[in-house]
């Protein structure tokens, strides 16, 4: 029945949604924490230094080139989680960044606390936005895809791909702190205990289809 159907949909969408908001606020999380930026965003910070253009550009720019490199190399096929990902993370961020009620411990060992608090929902977050089955974000649905491809854990994929990130961002001029450091080693182990716990894909492709009624 039709109606089923766009309410499975939206369940999927609402699914989605929520995750992306866990996962701005995690983010937001981190940065008042002020203990580092996390590998991709030094690395995006240092490239801007570079060539002259701006934060949310750079970020823009890396994400595409991924989400193509993810398409056409490891067959990680784009879907709406992936156009939402990358348009609404950002937004998330920066609406939750200004609340009072977000927790501001800048460096020491609060700081540090608050950062691996973050962390820990961005695994949440990771879990429930890719089990909406709608795609993955482009650094995610990369990870994911190489990880496939090379045969190996995504704990070890992460960890790879993270501390080659970590290296270019310092090369490139990027911030480096100890949440920094933090992110590339224990991002990889998060996500996929995250993504077991909750019994969720590792495909970073679309999986969910909507299939008409018999």
């Amino acid at each position: 029945m039709p109606t089923l159907i766009s309410w499975t949909f939206l369940r999927h969408v609402a699914r989605l949604q929520i995750g992306l908001f866990l996962f701005g606020c995690a983010v937001s999380i981190m940065l008042e924490a002020q203990i580092g930026l996390d590998p991709w965003s030094a690395f995006h910070e240092g490239a801007s230094r570079q060539i002259g253009w701006s934060f949310g550009r750079v970020t823009q720019a890396t994400g595409a080139m991924l989400m193509l490199i993810s398409w056409l190399a490891l067959r990680v096929k784009p879907g709406l989680g992936t156009l939402c990902n990358m348009m609404f993370v950002g937004p998330w961020v920066d609406l939750l960044r200004v609340q009072r009620w977000m927790p501001h411990y800048p460096g020491g060992l609060s700081g540090s606390v608050q950062f691996l608090v973050g962390l820990l929902i961005i695994g949440l977050a990771s879990a429930v936005y890719l089990g909406a089955g709608l795609g993955a974000g482009p650094r995610d649905g990369f990870v994911l895809g190489l990880s496939r491809r090379l045969e190996k854990s995504l704990r070890a994929t992460r960890i790879a791909v993270e501390v080659v990130v970590l290296g270019i961002a310092v090369w490139l001029g990027g911030a480096i702190g100890l949440g920094t450091v933090i992110f590339a080693v224990l991002m990889g182990p998060i996500m996929q205990a995250a993504l077991r716990l909750f019994a969720v894909s590792h495909d970073p492709s679309p999986t969910w289809r909507m299939r008409p009624s018999p």
